[in-house]
């Protein structure tokens, strides 16, 4: 089957072919008390990436729990990007674990650094919690979204194959937000070698997926790892 395309190609970058000042971009937190309609906004936000939409009880699993560290992008009162987090012991451990668990970013409203600031927001909101680290997956073949994660510090810890639905793999990054105890690494600096592995090795992880999974192509929906529903 052939699809023919009636419309124009516009081959500019979604920041030129919709033009908004980013001081028109309002940035704020969840509200509890405003769920009625914020939620379906950003559950309609991250479906619009998703080929099976999570269940609400997903969405209010994290803002519950967590809502504290969701951010939301708004433009003309309409939500067009969003954050959700979480943050808790690692592995029951002493070390405060955050964790990225869905992005989104409306399509139109791409290439402006709006996933960027969401992102640091949630990150600030952990850090003042007490966080040690944070972690998130993305697909091995998602260039943009590694570029902006490795832009905020994070890097590669795991490679995890056939992380999604899809059967594609993923890395999972982290930024260690403390300095780990044994490493080596000068005043300020962090020898995470210990944590990563060689180009090519996989570890074969069991997801509940929910969903298609955590593209993040700077705007698309959440993954979860294991340890989510221990």
């Amino acid at each position: 089957m052939s699809t023919t395309l009636t419309t124009p190609i516009d081959r500019r970058s979604p920041s030129e072919a919709f033009d908004v000042p980013p001081s028109e971009i309002i940035y704020s937190r969840y509200a509890s008390h405003l769920e009625p309609s914020l939620l379906p906004a950003i559950r309609s936000l991250i479906s619009a990436d998703l080929s099976e939409p999570y269940s609400i009880y997903v969405y209010r699993y994290f803002l519950y729990q967590w809502g504290d560290l969701c951010f939301l992008a708004s433009h003309n009162e309409a939500i067009i990007g969003v954050v959700i987090a979480k943050l808790e012991a690692h592995r029951g451990g002493p070390q405060l674990r955050g964790y990225i668990a869905m992005l989104a970013v409306k399509s139109q409203y791409r290439g402006r650094g709006i996933a960027t600031r969401l992102v640091s927001m949630a990150i600030d909101a952990m850090v003042e919690n007490g966080a040690d680290e944070v972690a998130l997956e993305t697909e091995v073949t998602n260039t943009p979204a590694m570029k902006l994660y490795e832009r905020l510090g994070f890097i590669r810890s795991k490679r995890l194959h056939r992380y999604y639905l899809s059967g594609n793999s993923a890395y999972r990054l982290i930024l260690y937000l403390k300095h780990p105890k044994g490493s080596h690494g000068g005043e300020g600096e962090c020898d995470c070698r210990h944590d990563e592995q060689v180009e090519g090795e996989e570890e074969h992880e069991h997801q509940h997926n929910c969903g298609h999974g955590h593209h993040h192509h700077l705007g698309q929906g959440g993954e979860f790892d294991d340890e989510l529903y221990i």
